[in-house]
């Protein structure tokens, strides 16, 4: 029996791939570890899965200034001791790193111990930490055609990412009556990450009674965002976060908005659901969900409309556009060519493993 370490954290993007990867990689037979911070997201969602967990020291490396930056070198060295030490025990035959702070000690730890290393880059341009873990890593994953461009080509090897196989198994009457919905308008769900995205909350209540005249509505908040004062307003369902019912609210839906975060982005193509994204703006992030968000509106198919440029009326918009032009963007999704990232990146890692 081969085994495998898993990593990646900070957030749910950095640890639903892995998650998606797991059964897959326990029918063929894989021992598999878990390596993760202390007390991050990861923990728990690995813990529930019932894989072994490993916390180590993990400390964020930022760009801009913070005081936090005089004291987190220190928690990457201890990390990179503590992953030391947890590799010669756990003796793993490859690592997989989805990424994340968390995943630098543990990639420059197996270069040391020469254990293979896989990650994945689900953005279109590698971030700070996957920069560098690139120079030790056997192979890059990644989701984009454009990524290969940015990394080393004897490592780049295009996947997508991998979707948890729960998602597809959702069923539209369960989602309706989960909701108290009828099928006599079309469902709009929005998803704002993990966090939920206040500005679109903000921009989705404020034109409410505009869109509820066309749309019956599933909003994914994010946990503290619940506006009690619609809680009974009818056609209209808000959840601080969904877990078990999602794929079902994902299958009654007929349009998606979005953030650009690559993990959701890849699940919304994978079931080819029309959508408008709305990018984090580069005054909140590095960019990376401006650019994802190009490629897919490049490819057709996504509607994209940036932070900046939202209002009542380039919602409403967007949102006409879209559900008019369904079937449209619904064909150009059925052309991707990333059909099975689990099934591709599984075998990569065998392929490494047993190399």
């Amino acid at each position: 029996m081969k085994r495998i370490v898993l990593t990646g954290g900070g957030t749910a993007g950095h640890v639903t791939p892995n998650m998606a990867l797991i059964p897959e990689l326990q029918k063929r037979d894989f021992d598999i570890q878990y390596i993760g911070s202390y007390d991050g997201i990861e923990r728990k969602l690995i813990e529930e899965m019932k894989i072994p967990y490993h916390g180590i020291s993990s400390g964020k490396l930022r760009r801009y200034f913070d005081l936090k930056n005089f004291s987190d070198p220190f928690r990457v060295v201890k990390g990179c001791h503590e992953a030391s030490v947890l590799l010669k025990t756990l003796a793993p035959d490859i690592i997989f790193s989805k990424g994340g702070f968390v995943t630098v000690p543990v990639v420059l730890a197996a270069k040391k111990h020469k254990i293979p290393t896989i990650i994945h880059e689900s953005d279109m341009t590698p971030g700070l930490a996957n920069k560098i873990c690139i120079p030790a890593a056997t192979k890059v994953c990644c989701n984009f055609p454009e990524t290969l461009n940015h990394l080393p080509k004897e490592k780049a090897v295009l996947t997508g990412s991998p979707i948890r196989r729960e998602l597809f198994q959702g069923v539209k009457q369960k989602g309706l009556e989960y909701c108290n919905f009828n099928d006599q308008k079309p469902i709009l769900l929005i998803i704002g990450g993990s966090l939920g995205s206040q500005i679109i909350n903000d921009a989705i209540r404020e034109n409410l009674t505009a869109i509820l005249k066309d749309f019956q509505v599933i909003h994914i908040c994010g946990k503290g965002k619940v506006n009690e004062s619609l809680l009974h307003i009818e056609g209209y369902k808000q959840f601080e976060y969904v877990k078990k019912e999602l794929s079902s609210l994902l299958a009654a839906s007929d349009i998606i908005i979005s953030r650009a975060g690559a993990n959701a982005i890849c699940e919304i193509l994978a079931l080819r659901k029309p959508n408008i994204l709305i990018p984090l703006s580069a005054n909140a992030s590095r960019g990376d969900q401006i650019l994802n968000s190009a490629s897919y509106e490049n490819a057709g198919y996504s509607y994209v409309l940036k932070e900046e440029q939202l209002t009542g009326e380039t919602l409403l918009n967007a949102l006409h556009t879209v559900y008019e032009n369904r079937s449209t963007y619904i064909a150009a999704m059925n052309t991707s060519p990333l059909s099975n990232p689990i099934d591709t990146i599984v075998s990569l890692i065998e392929e490494t493993a047993f190399s």
